[in-house]
């Protein structure tokens, strides 16, 4: 079964625009970040996996991966994986840019019967 999503229009004077800027945004109550990496928008989990290291405060390497400040772990932007093999997962969101704006999927809760 496929992930279904709830879009949620992101406020665009909040979002980052230099490349590998890092941003806190507020989507539907929660806490994120998002960044621009070659031109185009991600947008990933306000805290790291780990040791809950607030990943605004580290910076996006040239392979397009998000440094945790506090032990280093690096994470892809693209899917969350861990690349530095600690074994760990990053939440990503996915991020559309569409006609009338940037938009943000969130998955649904709860159960779909």
């Amino acid at each position: 079964m496929s992930k279904q999503y709830t879009w949620y229009k992101l406020d665009e004077t909040s979002l980052p625009v230099t490349e590998s800027d890092i941003k806190i945004l507020e989507v539907n109550g929660k806490k994120l970040c998002c960044t621009l990496f070659g031109g185009q928008l991600f947008a990933f989990a306000y805290k790291c996996p780990h040791a809950s290291g607030i990943m605004a405060d580290g910076f996006i390497d040239n392979a397009g991966n998000v440094v945790c400040p506090l032990h280093r772990y690096r994470f892809s932007i693209k899917n969350g994986r861990n690349v530095s093999g600690e074994g760990y997962y990053l939440k990503t969101y996915p991020v559309e840019q569409r006609e009338d704006g940037y938009f943000l999927g969130m998955e649904k809760s709860g159960w779909l019967w």
